[in-house]
C-alpha cells in the first residue's frame, strides 16, 4: 500500500479475523498517531507509506506513555511496588478513580502480567527482567514450541505468514547499527505467536500465546548484537520455509536449534545433521 490508499474496515476485519469494532478502535489509535487520517467522504486513509512507518512506528504504538497500565508496569519493573497489590492501594498511589485502576489491571491481566487472587488483591506474575527468568522462559518454550509444530492439526495462516515474512525480510535489509532491539522483539514475538496460533492443540496454543504477551510486555533487552538479530530472523525464515513445504518435523528440529542458540546468544556450528540455518546471500 502507499500513502493515500483507502483502509476498508471490512477488508481489515476479514484479514485480522476480528469484528469491525476493534478495527475501528485500532484505526482511531493510528489516527491519533498520524499514521492514518479520517476523511468525511469515506472512512480512513493511509497517511504515510509502510516504508515511512516501518516496524519501529508500529512498535511505538505499544509504548505510548501516560496510560495507567504502562505506569503500573513501569513501577513494577523498577520494583517501586511489591508483587501483591490491592486496588485501593493503587488508587491511592496514582490518585485515579477505582474504575481506572480496574481497567488497567484488566489490560495487564490480558497480557499475563497480573492475576487476581481470592478477594480483592492482584498478584504480579514473574517478569522477564532477570537472567534466571529469561533462562526459565526459554526452557519453557523449548518444551512446548516444537510440540506446537508437530501437534496434530497444525495449520498456518498463509496470509499472516506472508505478511510476517515480508516484515522480516525488510528488517534484514537494514544496515548494521540501525536495528532496533524493540522492533526486533515485536517481530520475534509475532513469529512465535504465529507458531502458537497454528498449533492444533488448544492448550499448547493458549499457554504459548500468554507467554508471548508476557515477553512483549516485560522483556527488555537492548544488548543483543546485530549479527544475532540477523541470525535469529534468518532462522525464523528457514522455519517458515520448512512449514510451507509441510516438513513439520524438520521445522520442529529447527525450532529447537533456534531456541538453544537464543540461550547462549551466539552462533553455533553444530546443526545435528539438519539443513544449514544460514540462508543464501547472507553473511
Amino acid at each position: 500500500m502507499k500513502s493515500g490508499d483507502h483502509l476498508p474496515e471490512n477488508t481489515l476485519s476479514q484479514a485480522c479475523g476480528v469484528s469491525r469494532t476493534p478495527i475501528r478502535s485500532a484505526l482511531k489509535l493510528l489516527e491519533s498517531n498520524d499514521i492514518v487520517q479520517r476523511r468525511e467522504e469515506g472512512g480512513f486513509f493511509l497517511n504515510h507509506s509502510p516504508e515511512e512507518i516501518g516496524i519501529d512506528g508500529a512498535a511505538q504504538l505499544d509504548d505510548v506513555e501516560g496510560s495507567l497500565a504502562t505506569r503500573i508496569l513501569s513501577d513494577r519493573a523498577e520494583r517501586r511496588i511489591t508483587d501483591v497489590q490491592s486496588v485501593s492501594s493503587l488508587v491511592r498511589r496514582y490518585n485515579v478513580p477505582r474504575s481506572a485502576v480496574l481497567n488497567a489491571l484488566k489490560i495487564l491481566s490480558t497480557d499475563g502480567v497480573v492475576a487476581q487472587l481470592p478477594g480483592r488483591a492482584w498478584a504480579f506474575q514473574p517478569l522477564l527482567d532477570t537472567p534466571d527468568a529469561v533462562s526459565e522462559s526459554l526452557s519453557f518454550r523449548l518444551s512446548l514450541e516444537p510440540q506446537a509444530i508437530t501437534a496434530a492439526g497444525f495449520e498456518m495462516d498463509s496470509l499472516k505468514a506472508g505478511l510476517l515474512r515480508q516484515q522480516m525480510e525488510d528488517f534484514l535489509k537494514r544496515r548494521d547499527g540501525s536495528m532496533s532491539a524493540v522492533a526486533f522483539l515485536h517481530l520475534d514475538c509475532a513469529f512465535h505467536s504465529l507458531i502458537a496460533e497454528s498449533s492444533g492443540n488448544r492448550f499448547i496454543c493458549g499457554a504459548l500465546l500468554a507467554h508471548q504477551r508476557l515477553r512483549l510486555t516485560t522483556q527488555k533487552n537492548n544488548s543483543i548484537p546485530d549479527f544475532r538479530l540477523r541470525q535469529s530472523l534468518e532462522e525464523h525464515l528457514d522455519i517458515l520455509d520448512s512449514l510451507e513445504r509441510m516438513q513439520h518435523q524438520l521445522a520442529a528440529d529447527q525450532m529447537v536449534l533456534h531456541l538453544r542458540r537464543s540461550q547462549i546468544r551466539k552462533p553455533q556450528a553444530a546443526n545435528r545433521g539438519l539443513l544449514p540455518l544460514a540462508r543464501k546471500g547472507m553473511a
